[in-house]
């Protein structure tokens, strides 16, 4: 009777939220103030585009940001409120050289997933919008799967109901809805160990959820350098996102300057382009340290972002460029939700 009672109480402050941004976002509400912020910077954060309800969809559906129909939906808004501008801008900027339109914008991508090629590319086009898409080098044109996608398909494809956690604890699951809620937990047990634990712990998995992977199965997960290619000469930019994806305050300050020097390296091998700016894998306060920010700086790049809550005032980004805010957006954002997102008052909420 008491979880009966909780799940409700929660649904209904779900509902009487969406019922009170709705309102905000049909009234022009939810830009109130927002004159007041014409001198900042707003970066959007996608990683995928695609649609996790899909049947046969058996890999990290929290890495999903959007359908192609809703991103299509929120490019039209950023259309309509903000002056879309690229990394190139932005570096320019920052060095002096020109000026930044008011209520700027910056669209990024993270990872190199193929569907940023299928779907995100052509709805960017459309737009006449350019974007930077960082890329762990390591999955390019691979088979190799990030660890997360990985964990989703052996979650996904086991028979059992329990996970063994790094503590050693087991949870279990009763449907789809609760393996996927430990799904996540799980995930976010490996982000907390140090990188060489958590391969160890993600080697394993398959074999403890009893579950064998089709050979070359994530082979069209991720883009090749043919993709890059031709996404570039439509207009996009590519930065560094390490190789391997290691949260790099997790790993050797040497090991880390490798995977942030390498990734840069390759992709201007591969694209005949100076590389600009990076991004850091995970991108939380934990995740960066001025150890790591100085790497970053000697090793070339320009600038850099991190995954803490935006957007900026251009008096931020121009006192810190190599910790830059980012907005993560997710797949169950609604229209009005990805509005608040992407107004100032986001940078208040908790």
């Amino acid at each position: 009777m008491y979880f009966t009672e909780k799940r409700s109480a929660k649904k209904n402050k779900s509902w009487l939220k969406q019922k009170i941004l709705s309102m905000a976002f049909d009234t022009g509400l939810i830009r109130l103030g927002r004159r007041f912020w014409s001198t900042s910077l707003t970066v959007l954060n996608y990683h995928r585009i695609d649609d996790p309800t899909r049947s046969d969809f058996d890999s990290f559906k929290p890495n999903v940001s959007a359908t192609p129909l809703e991103f299509d939906r929120q490019m039209r808004y950023l259309a309509r409120w903000f002056n879309l501008i690229t990394i190139n801008d932005l570096v320019q900027w920052l060095e002096g050289r020109q000026n930044l339109p008011p209520f700027a914008a910056l669209i990024t991508f993270d990872d190199g997933y193929l569907d940023n090629y299928r779907f995100a590319f052509p709805i960017l086009q459309k737009y006449g919008f350019g974007a930077v898409i960082y890329l762990a080098t390591g999955h390019i044109a691979t088979d190799q799967p990030f660890y997360w996608d990985l964990a989703a398909y052996c979650f996904s494809h086991t028979q059992r109901e329990y996970a063994t956690f790094p503590n050693g604890s087991e949870q279990a699951w009763s449907g789809p809805t609760e393996r996927d809620q430990i799904l996540k937990s799980w995930i976010e047990a490996m982000k907390k160990l140090p990188e060489a634990k958590k391969q160890l712990m993600v080697s394993k998995l398959p074999a403890q959820l009893n579950v064998s992977i089709p050979q070359d199965y994530f082979r069209n997960l991720m883009m090749t350098w043919d993709h890059v290619r031709e996404m570039q000469g439509g207009g996009l930019a590519f930065g560094g996102h390490t190789v391997n994806h290691p949260i790099l305050t997790r790993v050797a300050l040497e090991t880390a300057r490798t995977e942030i020097t390498v990734s840069k390296s390759t992709i201007e091998r591969e694209t005949a382009q100076p590389v600009l700016s990076f991004a850091y894998p995970n991108g939380m306060a934990s995740d960066v340290n001025p150890e790591i920010v100085s790497v970053v700086k000697e090793v070339g790049y320009r600038t850099a972002f991190t995954l803490l809550n935006g957007p900026s005032s251009l008096r931020e980004v121009q006192k810190d460029p190599f910790t830059i805010r980012r907005i993560f957006i997710a797949s169950h954002h609604t229209l009005p939700e990805y509005a608040a997102l992407v107004s100032p008052i986001n940078r208040y909420r908790n």
